[in-house]
């Protein structure tokens, strides 16, 4: 399947954009923008891939690198690190750990060729690098998954923030707690007021930028978030208050097995992050692929640090009781001084984690429909008026798909098995193989890991759809 991007080249002092295999593309000179006025003195054969923007035209201020990172890590540290916890519990704590670190190590290095590849075919979306590498019909498909994908996470988000505040069968509400049985019992109402009140305000913003600081904010919540949960559970071991945690996998039921099989793909969802990857990147101030891989590296230090944990304080506190939203847990007595306080600043700390971080993941979701539904139309940010109605549909859809889907298990463990460990590992590997023919190559060990992790992803993705209609026909 032939490409279609095009390649620039030098003649007479201006740039020109050609279908070639050759390397002939302009570097970055210093601010991630391409300066025709010194074309002439430019080597073809001696430019590097890494050295090129992303976007080429005028100069623009844009986010740090820092507002990048925090943007980039609220897109992964969302309601998938409190399934983690619960994935301990099937795995054990050395499998489990094992495989946190892994995915977070491989969804890295997916990240960097996606960025590299988008680079070589001057691609500004995800679905733009996909049609460039795999065609049209390749590039619609991954836009269904982004929005498979990133509904299925905001549903996941307001099923958390209804079960936290207002309660759920086996668990008391902090509402509950504080005012006694009333109408915020009900979590269809609650959901509907945080989406009226906070949340569709901030997803009204039609600039990922805009929201850095709300990011930064979600980045500090999730992180007294572990340190909270990590100093309890540290209390109770040295108290000897806890169960000693199973170490391996336990393969003694038909049940545990199933679970086997559908945990995986859930973990997949932890680390995906990679539809939000070219948006930031496009508003990155001084961009360029160097500064976007330190971007994702930091992320991903700070993303396995935080997921690995909270999956082994979380199981450590609740081990065989565990829910598969950990948040859940902390409604009742934690066995330490100051745990009613405790329970609180959990539970409500991260509800207004999940508010800030839900924005970002509409920011990605709206910009995908926009491209599927109405291409070929000026940008989004040009047509407020289209935005917001786009935004109104969304969160009415979301909302609609939160009242619908009893818990986030359910929710999690269809989206790791499909659209998850597409976006994140299937379509990366597949771009990079692609393109690497036509003049960025990859090396022999970049080409072995594309490699890897595309039979990872399809044994993943077949072995966990397998489990999840085992496990549904099991249940029924």
């Amino acid at each position: 399947m032939d490409s279609n991007y095009s390649k620039l080249e030098v003649k007479d002092g201006n740039i020109q954009f050609r279908n070639s295999s050759s390397r002939s593309i302009l570097p970055d000179h210093g601010n991630g923008y391409l300066n025709p006025h010194n074309a002439d003195d430019l080597d073809a054969e001696d430019i590097d891939f890494d050295d090129l923007p992303l976007i080429f035209g005028e100069s623009k201020s844009g986010s740090n690198i820092y507002g990048a990172v925090f943007n980039l890590t609220t897109s992964i540290i969302g309601a998938g690190i409190m399934a983690l916890p619960a994935t301990m519990k099937v795995l054990g704590l050395v499998l489990g750990v094992i495989l946190i670190f892994l995915m977070g190590v491989l969804s890295e290095i997916s990240v960097e060729l996606l960025v590299r590849f988008s680079v070589q075919c001057k691609a500004t979306s995800y679905g733009e690098v996909v049609q460039a590498a795999l065609g049209r019909t390749a590039r619609v498909l991954s836009e269904i998954c982004i929005i498979v994908n990133n509904a299925g996470v905001l549903v996941v988000y307001l099923i958390i923030i209804g079960d936290v505040m207002s309660g759920s069968l086996h668990h008391i509400g902090v509402f509950d707690q504080w005012l006694g049985h009333g109408f915020w019992d009900h979590r269809k109402i609650v959901i509907l007021v945080v989406l009226v009140l906070f949340l569709a305000p901030l997803c009204s913003l039609d600039k990922i930028d805009s929201l850095s600081l709300t990011s930064a904010a979600s980045v500090a919540l999730a992180v007294l978030f572990v340190i909270v949960v990590f100093v309890v559970a540290v209390i109770k071991l040295v108290e000897g208050k806890i169960e000693p945690p199973r170490m391996t996998p336990d393969f003694g039921s038909k049940k545990a097995i199933l679970d086997l099989l559908v945990v995986i793909p859930i973990m997949s969802n932890a680390y995906v992050c990679h539809f939000n990857v070219q948006p930031i990147y496009n508003e990155l101030e001084g961009r360029s692929p160097q500064k976007m891989y330190q971007v994702g590296r930091l992320t991903t230090v700070i993303c396995v640090m935080v997921s690995a944990s909270t999956a082994i304080a979380g199981y450590l506190l609740f081990g065989k009781d565990t829910e598969s939203d950990v948040l859940t847990n902390f409604d009742k007595d934690l066995g330490i001084r100051f745990s009613s306080a405790l329970d609180y600043i959990v539970r409500i700390g991260y509800v207004l984690h999940l508010v800030l971080v839900f924005p970002v993941i509409h920011f990605s979701l709206r910009q995908t429909v926009d491209n599927l539904i109405f291409e070929g139309l000026n940008p989004l940010s040009e047509s407020r008026k289209r935005c917001l109605v786009l935004t109104l549909v969304l969160l009415g859809l979301i909302y609609l798909g939160s009242t619908m889907i009893p818990n986030i298990w359910t929710a999690f463990k269809f989206t790791g098995a499909t659209t998850a460990v597409s976006l994140g590992f299937t379509f990366p590997s597949l771009i990079a193989l692609r393109l690497s023919k036509e003049g960025n190559k990859l090396s022999r060990m970049e080409s072995l890991l594309c490699r890897l992790m595309l039979t990872l992803a399809i044994i993943v993705s077949v072995v966990g759809v397998v489990g999840n209609i085992f496990s549904i026909d099991s249940q029924s």
